[in-house]
């Protein structure tokens, strides 16, 4: 208030005014004292799977002017093709695959009943399970009732995709709905099927001077549909990482417009008959930068090949990750899944894909399929993440993993087009080396605990989980000549599942499940670090702990071991606790018996002490967890 009582004019005066300005320098001197002097690069600077940087914290003097000054709706659509939100925010486009149409009409008419606003129907075909399609007849039986006109259909045939896209053409005069008002997504992609399955229905010229003439056939009977699909999902799902997935999406887009353009059709008219395909996972931040990117990767394509402007219209769907998924303990894939379908809509998926729990084991039931639709609708409904065009956007982080992200893909499609373009990258084995490459490095950070799977290598849940499922069926073979070595999907959680389907098929033959004495040391807040990390470590294998408070000498380590029944013991404590009794607990423990002997934790100096006293193997963290656990199933007698 002024002395005349009237409200005193603050608008002007910022309100860090009266504050010093820090400054970068202060800001690492009170970073280095918190750390303790550690080095500042391992402790809080880490780096994703492309190699880019991450730092502790963004800050507006290293952010991009160019980046935070961009608009939703405007070149180069990095912030969404919109200015204003449509409707709910993004289409629910859940996946049915039921083995027969009747079936599949019955789930689909479920779907849209609960919530969803459109369908990925999975159509049976060499290689790939889904509902079988032999004639437009099925195909209207099982679009039956739907309405095309408010809720799309995309198909996912694979290597029948053209005869899908033909049914489902002929199969429109009896949907009720005019066929120039049908909204469907065909799903022509001659490429990726390549890519995934090694070969096609005929010669790669051939399939794509046919694919051509389809997509002008099914033009003209709906000009709402989209017929082809650039799905760069099976490179994410073969292992790839997020740039080389936006990569391969990009190197096939140059393809498919190229392959217009031989036939005549400018890129403005060939990108009105394209949709793009991502998949989206646990890491939130990641799929938000990723979807963006590729939105910017399509607009510079779509702008060097003199139609820009059509990217405002492009279609991106986000489908949820498969190899994210586990089969043990099924339950955590709903957080999984509810992290990537977050992702997709922070990120802006016109349309987005989750997957039932249990997809990992077989067949969905109600419940499962209904989870996942839930799962979008309490986002699209409850959380409102939708009400917001690029909630994200003007994030200093994210705006610079997005621009990262984006020159990482870039650079990596160059290197594709280097080879010749994406066929002959795959014909040479470049694209399949690199995913191979990509999966490889992933896998050993699983393996040695640098990344965690929840329920899986961290956390794991012994016993039964509660949950049966119908097997999944047997996909028809894949015939023909291989025409390239084919991308093969993978899960991530694969090589502990197989560490306990042997510890199971172990303890069905025998009646005794794997386990191993924990001879924890002293009180429980001694302990109980390692104690935890151990229990969960062995439970990754298939291997119970048999567990207690805590012994307070090796004399009682060593006779509880005796009473239970186990073959092997580890011992687990504190530092200081290892220094006074490791040694004489495990003397201990092999008088009493033990035929294996195992320590939580590195051994630092006391490694030749500890191997001498009876300690025959170190488990600690950043050691290979897969082959740990695979090699003392051996010793355990599981092979």
């Amino acid at each position: 208030m002024t002395a005349a009582g009237r409200p005193q004019d603050v608008s002007a005066t910022p309100l860090a005014a009266d504050f010093e300005a820090a400054t970068r320098d202060q800001w690492l001197a009170l970073v280095d004292k918190a750390i303790k002097g550690a080095d500042f690069e391992k402790k809080l600077v880490t780096r994703t799977a492309d190699g880019i940087r991450v730092e502790p914290v963004y800050v507006r003097e290293t952010s991009v002017p160019a980046l935070q000054a961009a608009v939703p709706g405007h070149a180069p659509f990095t912030r969404g093709t919109h200015s204003a939100v449509k409707g709910l925010g993004w289409e629910i486009r859940q996946r049915i695959g039921a083995s027969d149409a009747g079936t599949a009409n019955r789930q689909i008419l479920t779907e849209l009943d609960g919530g969803s606003n459109g369908i990925l129907l999975d159509i049976e075909a060499p290689g790939k399970t889904g509902c079988r399609i032999a004639s437009a007849a099925d195909m209207a039986a099982a679009l039956a009732g739907m309405r095309l006109d408010l809720a799309p259909v995309e198909l996912d045939a694979g290597l029948g995709a053209a005869d899908a896209a033909a049914q489902l053409i002929s199969a429109l005069a009896g949907l009720g709905i005019p066929a120039k008002s049908a909204q469907a997504f065909l799903g022509l992609d001659p490429i990726g099927s390549l890519a995934r399955w090694g070969t096609l229905p005929a010669p790669v010229q051939q399939v794509l001077v046919e694919t051509i003439a389809l997509t002008g056939e099914a033009h003209d009977a709906a000009p709402l549909a989209r017929t082809l699909k650039v799905d760069a999902t099976l490179y994410h799902e073969a292992g790839a990482t997020d740039a080389f997935e936006l990569a391969a999406l990009g190197a096939t887009l140059i393809a498919y417009l190229r392959m217009f353009e031989a036939a005549g059709i400018r890129p403005r008219e060939a990108l009105a008959q394209i949709s793009f395909r991502l998949s989206s996972d646990t890491d939130l931040f990641a799929t938000v930068a990723k979807l963006r990117a590729a939105r910017r990767l399509i607009w510079r394509i779509a702008d060097a090949s003199g139609a820009g402007e059509a990217a405002s219209s492009l279609h991106l769907s986000a489908h949820a990750s498969f190899r994210m998924l586990a089969k043990r303990d099924p339950w955590t894939n709903m957080l999984r899944s509810t992290l990537a379908c977050a992702g997709s809509v922070l990120g802006g998926a016109d349309a987005i894909t989750v997957l039932p729990f249990t997809a990992a084991l077989g067949e969905a039931d109600d419940i499962a399929r209904r989870m996942a639709r839930n799962i979008q609708i309490v986002l699209q409904e409850e959380s409102w993440l939708g009400r917001v065009v690029d909630p994200m956007g003007g994030s200093w982080y994210i705006e610079a993993l997005t621009d990262e992200t984006a020159k990482a893909a870039w650079k990596l499609m160059q290197a594709i087009e280097a080879k010749g373009g994406i066929l002959a990258a795959l014909d040479q084995g470049f694209v399949q080396e690199k995913v191979a490459a990509d999966a490889a490095a992933r896998a050993k950070a699983i393996a040695t605990g640098r990344q965690s799977l929840t329920g899986v290598s961290a956390f794991p849940l012994l016993g039964d989980d509660g949950v049966t499922v119908a097997p999944p069926r047997t996909a028809p073979p894949v015939g023909g000549t291989q025409m390239v070595r084919p991308l093969v999907p993978h899960r991530l959680a694969e090589p502990f599942e197989a560490l306990r389907d042997a510890a199971d098929a172990h303890a069905a033959k025998t009646g005794q499940e794997p386990k191993v004495f924990l001879a924890s040391l002293g009180p429980v807040i001694e302990h109980t670090t390692r104690s935890t990390w151990v229990k969960n470590y062995l439970a990754a294998g298939g291997i119970a702990v048999l567990s207690s408070d805590g012994y307070a000498s090796a004399e009682e380590a060593a006779r509880a071991f005796a009473a239970s029944g186990a073959s092997a013991a580890c011992l687990s404590s504190s530092d200081a606790l290892y220094a006074e009794h490791a040694e004489a607990t495990a003397r201990a423990l092999k008088a009493a018996g033990a035929r294996l002997v195992l320590m939580a934790g590195r051994p630092g100096e006391q490694e030749a002490a500890l191997t001498a006293a009876g300690v025959d193997q170190f488990l600690f963290q950043g050691a290979d967890a897969v082959a740990t656990l695979k090699g003392l199933q051996a010793k355990l007698g599981i092979s």
